[in-house]
């Protein structure tokens, strides 16, 4: 009976690695998308700040997407 219920935990471990690296991975796209509007509408009320709105804009979505990188990882390193 032990081995049936230590063999139902991976199993339950694995499938929520997985829902947890799904939700990482729609969390970021969410996340750029965001930043991405939020910069385009910035960008029409200022003209003349496009540039800066745009690289302040990639370095917010490089450390929204290093953070997803990372969850997935640490979900994968759960279900091993």
């Amino acid at each position: 009976m032990e081995l049936l219920t230590v063999i139902m935990q991976e199993v339950a471990n694995k499938g929520l690695a997985g829902i947890g690296a799904g939700l990482a991975a729609i969390g970021a796209g969410i996340g750029v998308g965001l930043i991405g509007s939020h910069a385009m509408d910035a960008m029409a009320r200022q003209p003349e700040a496009a540039g800066d709105l745009r690289s302040n804009m990639i370095v917010a979505a490089a450390l929204v997407e290093g953070v997803a990188l990372f969850a997935v990882i640490v979900c994968l390193l759960v279900a091993l």
